[in-house]
Order: C-alpha cells, then sequence, then structure tokens
C-alpha cells in the first residue's frame, strides 16, 4: 500500500527513500513501513522513528488521525532479527534481555497505545510476531483480503513479546490467544475479523481509500472527546466500577472545557451539522 496522495498540507519533507516514510494531508498522518523487500520487518531504527512520529502526532494540533500500513507484500514481518542484538556466541548480561523488550518491543506498542490521536491499522499484507501486535494495539484495524495475522513466536521457540499476551486476551479472551499463541498457524484476514481481531476486510485495492476514508471522518470529529474516550476504553479492563466511574465523571469535567464540546451542544441546539476543530 502507498502513501495517498498529499494536499498543500502536506508534509514537504517525506522521503520515499526512507525506512518511514511520514506524510500528513487533512489532518491525518500517514506513517508507512518501507522495507519491502524484507516484508517491513522491523530495524530499532524503524521503531524509534515510529515511536517519534506517534510521540509528535500525538502532540500536534494538526494532526488529528493517524494510519499506520506498510509498502509491498507486508505489513510487518515482526522485528529484523538479523538487525543487531546478540550473536550467538556472544555472552548476555542478566537483565540483558528484559531490557531490550522494555525499551524496544513494549515502547513501540505503548507509544501506539498512548497516542492520543485515533490510530488506524491498515494491514496491507503478512502480519506477524510484533508485527500482529503493532496491528493489535492500534484503535481500529482494517485489513486487506490477502492479509493474515500470525503468532510466530513459537515456531521460533520464543515467548511473546510486544505486549502480545496483554493484547490478544482483551480481543478475543483467553483461549483463544492461547490458540493462536500455542500453534502459531497463520490467521487469514476473514478468520481475524470473524474472530473480533479486525474491525473490517476490504479487497485488497480498496484498502487505501478505505482507511483514508476512515481517517479523514475521525480527523473531522472532537479530537480531545476522542482522545479521551481511547484512554477510557483502554483502562476499562484493568479498572473496578468505582474506578471507571469516576475515570468516566473526570473525562467528562475535562471534555466540557472544549471549544468542540460547546459546538456540539451549540450544533444540536440550533439543529446544524457540527463543525469540530480539534480544540
Amino acid at each position: 500500500m502507498s502513501d495517498p496522495t498529499t494536499d498543500a498540507t502536506a508534509d514537504a519533507t517525506a522521503d520515499a527513500t526512507a525506512e518511514v516514510t511520514h506524510t500528513i494531508a487533512g489532518g491525518v498522518a500517514y506513517l508507512t513501513l518501507n522495507r519491502p523487500e524484507a516484508l517491513n520487518a522491523i530495524t530499532p531504527a524503524q521503531r524509534d522513528r515510529l515511536i517519534s512520529l506517534l510521540t509528535e502526532a500525538s502532540a500536534d494540533p494538526s494532526v488529528r488521525a493517524v494510519v499506520l500500513t506498510g509498502t509491498g507484500r507486508g505489513f510487518c514481518a515482526g522485528a529484523d532479527l538479523r538487525g543487531g542484538g546478540a550473536s550467538a556466541g556472544e555472552e548476555r548480561v542478566a537483565g540483558d534481555v528484559a531490557r531490550v523488550i522494555r525499551l524496544g518491543a513494549q515502547r513501540l506498542i505503548a507509544a501506539v497505545l498512548d497516542c492520543e490521536k485515533p490510530v488506524i491499522a491498515a494491514v496491507n499484507g503478512t502480519a506477524a510476531g510484533l508485527g500482529a501486535h503493532l496491528a493489535l494495539a492500534c484503535d481500529l484495524v482494517l485489513a486487506a483480503e490477502s492479509a493474515r495475522f500470525i503468532e510466530v513466536f513459537v515456531r521460533r521457540g520464543l515467548v511473546p513479546d510486544g505486549g502480545g499476551a496483554y493484547l490478544l486476551p482483551r480481543l478475543i479472551g483467553p483461549q483463544r490467544a492461547k490458540e493462536l499463541m500455542f500453534f502459531g498457524d497463520a490467521v487469514s484476514a476473514a478468520d481475524a475479523e470473524r474472530l473480533g481481531l479486525v474491525n473490517r476486510v476490504v479487497p485488497d485495492e480498496e484498502l487505501e481509500k478505505t482507511s483514508r476514508e476512515w481517517a479523514e471522518r475521525l480527523a473531522s470529529g472532537p479530537t480531545r472527546a476522542l482522545a479521551l474516550t481511547k484512554q477510557l476504553v483502554n483502562a476499562s479492563l484493568e479498572s473496578d466500577r468505582a474506578t471507571a466511574f469516576a475515570a468516566e465523571a473526570a473525562a467528562q469535567e475535562i471534555n466540557m472545557t472544549t471549544e468542540d464540546a460547546r459546538e456540539g451542544v451549540a450544533s444540536f441546539v440550533e439543529r446544524r451539522s457540527a463543525e469540530y476543530r480539534g480544540r
């Protein structure tokens, strides 16, 4: 999937040869993994660039939604195991692996979950290992018919990382999560939709158009209300009722100070369409 055609507000510095391309158009930041020859297996440099771009999008008032996708046949084939790390004969010190995971894969997934703007994954092909978790951490997941999701860790004798054991049970329950993680079988886009891993499956040629339409719709919405809603939903499964209700009340209090909340109420009273500015 290629980046969409950009308008006058697009980031003019986008470099088609970069390993992560970045454009902004119509209030949407488009982040594209760009190593098609490696099915977009993610390097440490790409990971850090994605974290930086997600952090920037979160803080930038001109960005009101994010689309994350890949070029070529793969969305992301996981971490690039050939791109660094200890070699087979290199001695590790206790704590090294945990530190790498914490500062690497987990930090990337947290950047998606903590982004204050809605993040859409447009899964254009294989999403395996960390790549699958990167997609599933997004707020909405669109999948091309050719996409597939693979919990590849067990095939390599590894424990899932990148928050997989946190994300999957919350999406499909513990037994289904264990089935995917224990066997490591590829899950087709259609089966992923049936299981509840993705929101919608579309023909490959319609993925870019649909993701752009969804993102532009989100970008025209009440941005702070969406951020607070995301926060509430993400925290809900760790909260008891009293905590969740208190967080909801606090979010309402904060949101009612925004221009968009006032516009929403005014448009209802005046029987017209709301025009949200993301403020």
